[in-house]
């Protein structure tokens, strides 16, 4: 019988109407997402919930875990010190427009900082600030991976907070820097967008946009000849530099965009809040942000936004509302210790918990994208079998039998 040959090509137009379906899944997402965030506040006014204040630190959140997810998502360089690029972009956005600053008050900064319109160019200060400091973070450990650029990372996590707070004459030490300049937009039509601290619907819209805004420039970068390079280094250094890669360029590409991000993050913050002191970045920030990614799923940059929903929503107002019931159970049942407990802080504790649950049930995250999945999950469980065997029973299948030739 004449054979037949079986060809392993897809079929034309399969992958690209595979890609086309796995977009509009996206976009539908993306809209129904971004309707839920427009009417928020008018439901949150209906409930009288009164959370819009919560809810703008959840978006500073979900921009930080999208910056994160550059760096250990897309690029699998892990960074245990993301805090840092925070408190950067926070204290550029302080030095720039608080009058407070020490830099203000020698004249050093210009008066396109220190007028009304100062906190736009400082944003995009900001920015830039972060991701220079994001390549001095990467020049030096260029050739280190997993733990040893975890560590690393984590020592320049600490130094950052710790040079904000003894460095009093410039930074402020302790106390910081007070009254950040707040964004000004003109007049139209007769109708003006007011920010101020009684004003948080407006400032939740400009979080709003400002993370929608750092949403469409990561899924380009995802989907550009960056975005691949970095998947390529992810999965093989090795292999990625033998095929051209420039390895160098590539990582500190990954840090200084995953730093921007978190600059932007903390520039809008400190406007927000009108203060930055060290105390708002210590390394439980950093812990915070990765377990949002781990959560959400490596690598999918709409499962990094449910994580950070999801452990934000837990951190500001789940925790608080939990305690009202745990406590009149307490009461009720006579327990004194669970009647004066609060559930706020316990949060490290539930998402320690969370992240062990993950580990065992979906390494890969709720939501990770279909390359990190595959990677995560064989096809088969042969592939299964052989990459879960160990070296030991690899060596003992090896050795002759009793009383057998060799």
């Amino acid at each position: 019988m004449a054979s037949r040959a079986v060809s392993l090509k897809p079929e034309p137009g399969a992958v690209t109407d595979r890609e086309g379906q796995l977009a509009s899944r996206d976009n539908l997402a993306l809209g129904i997402g971004l309707l839920f965030l427009l009417a928020y506040p008018a439901l949150d006014t209906l409930l009288g919930r009164t959370r819009l204040g919560a809810m703008e630190g959840i978006m500073v959140y979900v921009i930080l875990a999208m910056g994160l997810n550059i760096v250990v998502g897309y690029a699998g360089l892990l960074d245990l010190g993301y805090a840092a690029f925070f408190a950067i972009g926070a204290y550029t956005m302080g030095f720039l427009t608080s009058p407070a600053s020490y830099f203000v008050k020698q004249g050093w900064i210009p008066e396109l900082f220190t007028s009304k319109w100062g906190f736009w160019p400082a944003l995009a200060v900001s920015w830039v600030v972060a991701a220079i400091f994001g390549v001095l973070l990467g020049t030096p450990t260029l050739r280190l991976r997993g733990d040893y650029l975890a560590i690393v990372t984590l020592g320049f996590g600490e130094i950052v907070p710790n040079f904000f707070r003894n460095a009093a004459g410039v930074t402020g030490g302790i106390s910081g820097i007070n009254r950040v300049g707040v964004p000004y937009l003109p007049e139209i039509m007769g109708f003006r967008i007011h920010f101020s601290a009684s004003t948080q619907r407006n400032w939740y819209y400009l979080m709003v946009f400002i993370g929608l805004l750092s949403l469409l420039m990561i899924r380009r970068l995802y989907n550009s000849r960056l975005g691949r390079t970095w998947a390529a280094m992810r999965e093989d250094e090795i292999a990625a530099a033998s095929m051209g890669v420039n390895l160098v360029k590539t990582k500190l590409w990954a840090f200084a965009l995953g730093a921007s991000f978190a600059g932007f993050a903390g520039s809008i913050y400190a406007s927000a809040f009108t203060i930055v002191s060290p105390d708002q970045f210590e390394f439980s920030v950093s812990i915070t942000i990765l377990a949002m990614v781990i959560l959400g799923g490596l690598g999918n940059v709409y499962g990094v936004i449910v994580g950070a929903i999801l452990i934000g929503s837990f951190d500001r107002i789940l925790a608080e509302e939990l305690t009202k019931p745990l406590n009149s159970f307490g009461d009720a049942i006579g327990v004194g210790w669970l009647a004066n407990h609060s559930v706020t802080s316990d949060r490290f504790l539930v998402f320690g918990l969370a992240l062990v649950l993950m580990m065992l049930f979906r390494p890969a995250g709720l939501f990770p994208s279909a390359r990190r999945k595959a990677e995560m999950q064989p096809e088969d469980e042969a592939t299964l079998r052989h990459e879960n065997i160990q070296l030991y029973d690899t060596l003992e299948s090896d050795e002759p039998a009793a009383g057998s030739r060799v």
